[in-house]
């Protein structure tokens, strides 16, 4: 190995573990906080572990007012949009993907402008239309907004895998009889389950995640997700870490789940959605 193939192979590991070091530096000093008595949080220097490690935080998060409910609530708001945020777009996908029709380019580049425009922005004008509709403070209002923020980016991502599957697969079932919908249904999903498992893992971060809109939508305390819950720990003057560090890593369990059950696929995913179109 010559001299330069070293240096390059020696940079190429500096950086990668330089990466690594910025991932998993703040995730672990969230992890050994979350196990500290508040006493303890702001020692100086800091400690990365932690002398007597307790579980009062997670006990208190856990057996905490309303915590249960706002997990839930957060479980149901999640799943339900990201069940019909993939339906809704794997079906205008498929649309984009195969069929001809007018104005097929002019919509498709409108629907692609909903990832174009930053969320913030739409702020007000999405509680507007929830309050038109007598939706505000419910967690119907709340999935229909999820549901069209994930649109855009589902639909264009699931497009592109849906124009990488051979075209004859659907002509012969065509020659056998076999209608769009059994197309659909029968042989581009169960060939897409890749495409699937990345825009469900991804709508159902989303989902998890979001504050702002859940923030401003929801006023009902029964109602609130768990974002809003985690930032319920944050008084005025003293912020609990302890038990804001222990919800988050409470709350990082489903997503984890998620990924776990859909990692295989999502893997192959990554590599196919998107690429084409």
């Amino acid at each position: 190995m010559t001299r330069r193939k070293r240096l390059s192979n020696f940079l190429t590991y500096l950086l990668l573990l330089s990466g690594f070091l910025l991932v998993i530096v703040p995730f672990w000093y969230m992890v050994i906080t979350a196990f500290k008595s508040q006493t303890y949080i702001f020692e100086i220097p800091p400690r990365l572990w932690p002398e007597e490690i307790i579980f009062n935080n997670f006990i208190n998060v856990i057996t905490g007012e309303n915590f249960g409910r706002f997990f839930v609530n957060s479980m149901f708001v999640a799943v339900i949009s990201t069940i019909c945020t993939v339906l809704i777009s794997s079906m205008m996908a498929y649309a984009f993907a195969r069929f001809e029709f007018v104005g097929k380019k002019i919509v498709y580049y409108l629907v692609l402008l909903g990832m174009m425009i930053p969320s913030v922005t739409l702020l007000i004008p999405q509680f507007l239309v929830v309050k038109s509709l007598d939706l505000v403070n419910t967690f119907g209002g709340l999935i229909l907004i999820y549901i069209t923020m994930n649109l855009s980016q589902q639909t264009f991502l699931l497009r592109g895998f849906f124009e990488s599957i051979p075209t004859e697969l659907e002509e012969a079932a065509l020659m056998d009889g076999a209608g769009r919908w059994t197309i659909f249904t029968r042989i581009i999903l169960p060939l897409s389950k890749p495409g699937l498992a990345a825009v469900t893992i991804f709508t159902f971060l989303y989902c998890w995640d979001e504050f702002a809109l859940a923030q401003v939508l929801i006023t009902d305390s029964s109602k609130r997700t768990l974002p809003i819950a985690i930032a319920l720990y944050q008084a005025q003057h003293l912020t609990r870490w302890g038990l804001v560090f222990a919800a988050s890593i409470i709350s990082f369990i489903p997503v984890l789940l998620v990924f776990i059950i859909f990692q295989k696929q999502f893997t192959a995913g990554i590599t196919t959605t998107g690429l084409k179109g």
